[in-house]
């Protein structure tokens, strides 16, 4: 369910696209953030960084894509979102007493300092090669190909990347307790 909140504005701007085109769709990407970032203050009273940041920058990029009609900078924004978070979570490699993925999953998984920091590079990498790959998709192909890449590829990629991660994770999980006879 946290999934499909997370990219409720990506499947928004994706209709809207296909029914009215990029500056419809870009107003409909900037409007379902705000109500994202809305839902989330109203329900817990916080809101998480990465969404302030993605709100952040769809106001600016979508704003400019608007304001000049020239579609480049609405592409242009999941690379920027991307690749700042490549340079954050690189950053938490050498600063601080964490890095992020740990900070993020710590609750939830035990490993040893040494993996927190191998996963945690994993995602800079992998942030960085996404928003690199949305510049090809970007200065290669058409618009209707950077919309459906934008919806389809980089949730492949991510899904992929996830599943990647489980089963490199799946080695210190704890054995499950076998039932004695």
């Amino acid at each position: 369910m946290k999934l499909l909140f997370d990219f409720f504005p990506i499947i928004l701007f994706f209709v809207a696209y296909k029914i009215e085109g990029i500056y419809a769709a870009t107003v409909v990407a900037i409007a379902a953030t705000f109500v994202q970032v809305g839902w989330m203050w109203l329900r817990h009273r916080r809101v998480e960084t990465m969404h302030l940041v993605t709100l952040a920058l769809i106001v600016v990029f979508g704003g400019a894509t608007l304001y000049l009609h020239d579609e480049q900078f609405i592409k242009w924004k999941p690379t920027v979102i991307n690749w700042l978070f490549g340079i954050a979570f690189l950053a938490s490699q050498f600063f601080g007493d964490k890095p992020f993925i740990q900070r993020m999953m710590a609750g939830n998984i035990e490993l040893p300092r040494p993996v927190w920091y191998r996963l945690n590079l994993s995602w800079a990498l992998f942030f960085l090669f996404l928003g690199a790959v949305n510049l090809v998709v970007v200065y290669t192909f058409d618009t209707d190909t950077w919309v459906n890449f934008k919806l389809f590829g980089m949730l492949g990629l991510t899904l992929a990347f996830v599943i990647l991660q489980a089963a490199f994770l799946s080695r210190y999980l704890p054995e499950p307790e076998s039932e004695q006879e």
